[in-house]
């Protein structure tokens, strides 16, 4: 890696800290989630909403728009690092702001659009909406008029997404054909008569899936349904006509349906909104906003020569509306935002064999479109969004490395070094944050440079997205060479937390006998490479109030093999009794460890059958208080259960009470370190320094004063200890945090089986870097205190009587370890042909 991309980061570390093992100078980007002391910029700019035109760029005399600073910007940044700053106000844009190659910093300096002290910058696509007058006096319903040809999918008032108008109605009050819809309830005849019929949608909420279908006419009982929207809906799997499980359906968007207050609707073709107000409110009152552009900002260059060396901290992106779905097209999901557009050829009688797949419906795999973000990066290289807030968006908030097709510029994937720390997504149509792409060039470019890898999303806060496209888990990670997920928080979702891989194995080494026999190889290659997919961390996040809407999925789920990969230290409850850590089609080569799983229906759940390799996983040292196991384990799976302890009425032990307690956004340490353990990556990127945040017994870490008074070497009894091999992932100057790998085959006891055997037990530190077991992995010098027994292991999967083994007798802690974590190297699942 070169020194120069090492100095883009937006944080200064602190510099003695990597002046310990790098022979270079002592500054480096830092990937964490809190501010610390950045390097003084050389070269400023100021923008202003409401600036005069004509504006310089100085705090006297700014810019008016955000796109105004771009060419000076990218100029200086040739001899020095830029910030642009962002005066607080609301910029409505009439495009999207879109940066190119030739945007970006250059000679290694990098430029930071940052929100000015104290201030909130607002980059919006909506127009405030103002002029209401009385509609229907008796039913608070009042009018304005917005311009022919307007239409969105979002209202958004307040604050908060308004519901479009929409009714229930019962799914036996219709039967399906291949046109559309008869209606057998009599209470819905009213249906013919309405006006603007070809506005009218019909939506189903089902087991994985949330569709959208328009409809073309209503005639006596007879509704027929737009193409190719209904086709694409009513065939493949949990179709709009044969869900798996739930099939809830409204019809919605329609004048007759503005039967609740709060309600709205757009007659797009006379240019007419209407609102359904609460008893006694005025809409002029309100602030409304209504979306007018798709996406907000696109950063995309080239494969060979990326957008690189940009920053956007402090803003709040807001505004949108996706108006694929009000198309022909509709929204035929499939899953996670994957939906399918287009004609293709289908057997005669569809409807009814192809419910549950088909042959012909495999042609669609491959083509499947994903849902565009409001903010989209791709081909570039060292972006970071730090501290920024997006909300009130109508599609996925920010979307990284996605395909070309779900891009405004046309060029997907080739997104590297990319940096999500300290957000904040919210009232999101669609995810919060979508990384990879799902069609073939992103398991298996056709050029290297499309690889999308070393993605950091942390310390991330994304509540209550999914709110129209409800199958969108919270973070979705697709085909990505080392992604690292650590201390997010999902909650209060519709569908899943963090959702990692695709492919259901189909695209793996040797391709899975499952999709052999659904016809799939009839068009697409059995590979005989690796995906992209490996070396992930999804690691100390908190997740809970998931599964709202719908029952298939996981609170974290995996796709597809993902060797080198780890799920670790995580903390989801309150997931509706469904599933908790669901391995599905395909999954391979995973460790799952360290997790605390409460009041889930099921807390390990492996997709297995004897077609589709869904095998080599370890689930190993986990905490659960009750629920399933369903993990294929032995020939000719050979999924490992071991050292998992059930755990009576959420009584956790001392090691699962540290997972709950870690999990979730970290709170700074004030002074630019994480508070917690975590290890900060030197040098090349080989070479780990673990960093403590409290000495315990040792001497006290300070509490104030520079960074350097306590880590200036590695016999301090404070800060850094020794260098502890390889840390997999992370570029110089990011913060991992310490995590255990799995049990050595070997005496000493791993971490994760002393947490599991002891309520008390003060953690591990690693050996001397050159002590290694006979298998080669790295040994964990451990100790710990107590000898009594908090909690038993299952290591088996069905729930058994509890047992208590056999554990060493306590000893005290080292003068000057106290506390510690292991930080070891994560281990490298072995592939099918190692193990045998």
């Amino acid at each position: 890696m070169s020194r120069a991309r090492a100095l883009r980061g937006l944080w200064a570390a602190p510099a003695a800290l990597l002046a310990l093992l790098a022979g270079s100078p002592a500054v480096a980007g830092v990937s964490y989630g809190g501010p610390v002391e950045r390097r003084a910029a050389a070269a400023d700019l100021y923008v202003a909403p409401d600036a005069a035109p004509g504006g310089k760029g100085t705090a006297e005399q700014p810019y008016a728009s955000i796109d105004q600073a771009q060419q000076p910007a990218h100029r200086l940044s040739a001899d020095s690092n830029v910030v642009v700053h962002l005066t607080g106000g609301t910029y409505r844009l009439s495009k999207p702001l879109t940066f190119g190659s030739g945007d970006g910093g250059q000679n290694g300096h990098s430029i930071t659009y940052e929100a000015a002290s104290g201030q909130q910058p607002v980059v919006s696509g909506a127009q405030q909406i103002s002029g209401w007058q009385v509609h229907d006096r008796s039913k608070g319903i009042w009018s304005v008029h917005v311009g022919t040809g307007v239409n969105t999918r979002q209202l958004y008032v307040n604050g908060k997404e308004a519901p479009r108008a929409a009714i229930q109605v019962p799914r036996s009050g219709f039967t399906f054909t291949q046109t559309g819809l008869n209606i057998t309830d009599s209470s819905l005849d009213y249906l013919a008569g309405l006006s603007d019929q070809n506005h009218i949608e019909v939506e189903s909420i089902n087991s994985f899936t949330d569709r959208y279908a328009p409809v073309r006419s209503i005639s006596g009982r007879t509704i027929t349904m737009q193409q190719p929207a209904w086709n694409n809906n009513s065939w493949g799997y949990d179709t709009i006509n044969a869900p798996f499980a739930g099939g809830t359906m409204y019809l919605e968007n329609n004048y007759a349906f503005l039967q609740q207050a709060g309600q709205w609707y757009l007659d797009s073709s006379t240019g007419d909104l209407y609102y359904r107000a609460q008893p006694g409110q005025n809409p002029n009152s309100l602030d409304v906003e209504l979306p007018r552009l798709q996406s907000l900002l696109g950063i995309s260059g080239s494969y060979g020569s990326p957008a690189a060396g940009l920053g956007f901290t402090g803003i709040r992106f807001t505004g949108t509306s996706w108006l694929g779905p009000s198309g022909p097209d509709g929204y035929a999901d499939q899953q996670s935002g994957a939906h399918i557009t287009g004609t293709y050829a289908m057997p005669a009688n569809w409807l009814s064999t192809c419910k549950s797949g088909c042959t012909q419906f495999e042609a669609t795999r491959n083509h499947w479109a994903q849902m565009p973000a409001a903010v989209q990066v791709s081909a570039a290289t060292d972006v970071a969004f730090a501290g920024d807030a997006f909300s009130q968006l109508g599609q996925a908030g920010l979307g990284v490395g996605n395909d070309g097709a779900a891009t405004a510029s046309g060029t997907g994937l080739g997104a590297d070094g990319i940096t999500i720390t300290g957000n904040t997504f919210n009232d999101d149509a669609g995810s919060g944050i979508q990384v990879g792409g799902i069609q073939p060039d992103a398991h298996h470019p056709g050029n290297p440079q499309m690889t999308n890898q070393n993605i950091t999303v942390s310390n991330n806060k994304v509540s209550g997205v999914g709110d129209d496209y409800k199958e969108t888990p919270a973070i979705l990670s697709t085909y990505v060479t080392n992604a690292t997920i650590t201390h997010n928080q999902c909650d209060h979702l519709p569908y899943d937390g963090i959702d990692i891989g695709w492919g259901w194995g189909v695209n793996d080494p040797g391709g899975s006998q499952d999709y052999v026999n659904r016809g799939t190889y009839t068009y697409q290659p059995v590979y005989s490479t690796p995906t992209t997919l490996k070396n992930n961390t999804v690691a100390h996040n908190l997740i809970y109030d998931t599964k709202n809407a719908m029952f298939d999925g996981g609170s974290i789920y995996n796709l597809s093999a993902s060797p080198g990969s780890v799920i670790s230290d995580n903390y989801m409850y309150d997931n509706n009794h469904t599933t908790a850590l669901y391995l599905d089609e395909g999954s391979r080569y995973l460790t799952v460890s360290d997790n605390v799983v409460q009041d889930a229906g099921t807390w390990a759940f492996t997709n297995a059958n004897a077609n589709n390799r869904t095998d080599d996983s370890t689930f190993s040292g986990n905490w659960y208080d009750g629920g399933n196991t369903y993990v294929a384990t032995g020939p000719p799976h050979n999924n490992v259960l071991t050292g998992n302890v059930q755990v009576s009425a959420t009584h956790w032990p001392h090691g699962a009470r540290q997972v709950i307690q870690q999990a979730g956004v970290q709170p700074s340490g004030g002074d630019g370190l994480p508070a917690d353990p975590h290890q900060l990556v030197i040098g090349s990127g080989s070479l780990c320094l673990d960093v403590h945040g409290d000495c315990g017994s040792a001497t006290p870490r300070p509490t104030s004063g520079p960074a350097t008074s306590r880590a200036t070497s590695s016999s301090s009894s404070c800060g850094p200890r020794e260098a502890t091999g390889s840390c997999g992932r992370g570029t110089p100057g990011s913060w991992l945090p310490c995590r255990a790998a799995p049990p050595p085959p070997a005496p000493p006891r791993s971490c994760s089986r002393l947490r599991a055997e002891r309520p008390t037990v003060c953690g591990c530190r690693c050996s001397s870097p050159t002590a290694r077991t006979p298998s080669g992995t790295r040994a964990a010098a451990c100790v710990w205190t107590s000898t009594a027994a908090a909690a038993t292991p299952a290591g088996s999967s069905t729930s058994g009587p509890a047992r208590t083994p056999p554990g060493p007798t306590g000893t005290s802690f080292p003068a000057d370890c106290s506390n510690r974590q292991l930080v070891q190297p994560p281990a490298i699942s072995p592939t099918r042909e190692e193990r045998t």
